[in-house]
């Protein structure tokens, strides 16, 4: 069986993301912590690249929601 070689950090393509769709829809970082109920640190870590934070596939989930913005589109590389 081949194993298959990934040249990307998938959290980092979801941060991104987040971050994208949530300007996009002109929600503060504050706002969506509310939203999804999470506090806004964390809402700021998992957006930043810098940061190690990782989550769940619950808080993606989320996250999807209040943004409404298919999962797919939080973890496809453009």
């Amino acid at each position: 069986m081949k194993k298959i070689e990934i040249d990307y950090n998938i959290y980092d393509i979801i941060k991104k993301n987040i971050k994208k769709y949530r300007k996009e829809k002109g929600i503060t970082s504050a706002e969506l912590a509310e939203m999804v109920d999470l506090s806004h640190e964390f809402i700021r870590a998992i957006q930043s690249t810098k940061s190690k934070t990782n989550f769940s596939v619950d808080t993606l989930y989320r996250i999807s929601l209040a943004l409404n913005v298919s999962m797919d589109k939080l973890v496809s590389k453009e």
